[in-house]
C-alpha cells in the first residue's frame, strides 16, 4: 500500500523541523568543578553536548584525566582532546615546573602565577573552530568572576568581547547565524555553584581541581583553587567529597 502525499509531506516537515530545532554546543571541560557543572546545566537545557578538553602541557595530567572519565560517564554527542603547547611559552607555574605554586591566597588585586597566559582566548578561539563545523549555536565556558582567582580572562568584559568578536570572524556569523558564548556561572559563588551542580545531579567527588594534584588525583588542599573549592562546600552547607592527599 503507497502513503498518500499528506503523509509523506508530514514526515518531511516532522525531519525539517527536528534540525532546525536542534540545539548544538560545544562545551569547555577541564575536569574540574566549574566546567562539569557547566556540562550539567548545558545539558538540563536540551544542548546536544560536544566536549573539548586541552592537554596544554598542564602541570599534572590528573585533571584531564577525570574530563576524560566525565565525557565517558555522559556520553556526549562527540569529545576531542586537543594537544598544544602552551608550556613552551611557559610564564606560569601551572605550565612551568620551576615556578612553584603558591600556598597563599593571591593578594586582591594581583594577578597570581597560577595565571596562564591568554588560556581561555587559545581554548575559545578553538571551540569556536569546531563550533563552525558543527553548525553549533552556542559555546560553554564555565568561567567565574565571583569566587575565583582574578584572572583577566574570567571577567563578564572578555566573555562580551570574544563573542563580538566570534561573530565578526566566521562565516557563521557574517551569514547570520549568531553564535553564543555561554557562561553560566559567570556571576555565581561557589556554594551557588555546588548547590546548582547538585541539583543537575554532578558528583563532585569524580572532579579534579587542585593546581598540583597527584598522579591519583588527590588534592592539596593548599593551593588557591582547593581553597576555593572548600570554601564553597563550606558555604553550600554540603559535605566535601574531594580527595585529598
Amino acid at each position: 500500500m503507497t502513503r498518500d502525499s499528506d503523509e509523506v509531506n508530514k514526515e518531511v516537515n516532522d525531519e525539517v523541523d527536528a534540525l532546525v530545532q536542534r540545539k548544538i554546543a560545544v562545551v569547555l571541560l577541564s575536569g574540574g568543578l566549574d566546567s562539569t557543572t557547566c556540562l550539567a546545566l548545558a545539558r538540563a537545557q536540551g544542548y546536544e553536548c560536544h566536549g573539548l578538553s586541552f592537554d596544554y602541557g598542564q602541570r599534572h595530567r590528573s585533571e584531564l584525566l577525570a574530563a576524560e572519565r566525565l565525557a565517558r560517564a555522559q556520553g556526549l554527542e562527540d569529545y576531542k582532546v586537543v594537544r598544544l603547547d602552551m608550556a613552551g611559552i611557559g610564564g606560569s607555574a601551572l605550565t612551568d615546573a620551576t615556578l612553584a605554586v603558591p600556598q597563599e591566597e593571591s593578594a586582591g588585586g594581583v594577578i597570581p602565577i597560577t595565571y596562564v597566559p591568554a588560556r581561555n582566548t587559545v581554548f575559545l578561539a578553538y571551540a569556536l573552530a569546531w563550533a563552525e563545523v558543527l553548525e553549533a549555536c552556542a559555546i560553554f565556558i564555565g568561567v567565574n568572576a565571583m569566587d575565583y582567582s582574578g584572572y583577566p580572562d574570567c571577567r563578564p568584559a572578555f566573555i562580551e568581547a570574544f563573542q563580538t568578536m566570534a561573530n565578526l570572524a566566521t562565516r557563521a556569523g557574517v551569514e547570520g547565524h549568531a553564535l553564543r558564548i555561554e557562561a553560566p556561572l559567570l556571576h555565581m559563588t561557589k556554594a551557588q555553584i555546588i548547590q546548582a551542580g547538585l541539583a543537575a545531579g554532578v558528583d563532585y567527588a569524580d572532579t579534579v581541581s587542585c593546581y598540583q594534584a597527584d598522579a591519583q588525583g588527590r588534592a592539596c588542599g593548599v593551593c588557591d583553587s582547593c581553597r576555593l573549592r572548600r570554601k564553597g562546600f563550606v558555604e553550600a552547607g554540603v559535605a566535601d567529597p574531594t580527595h585529598y592527599q
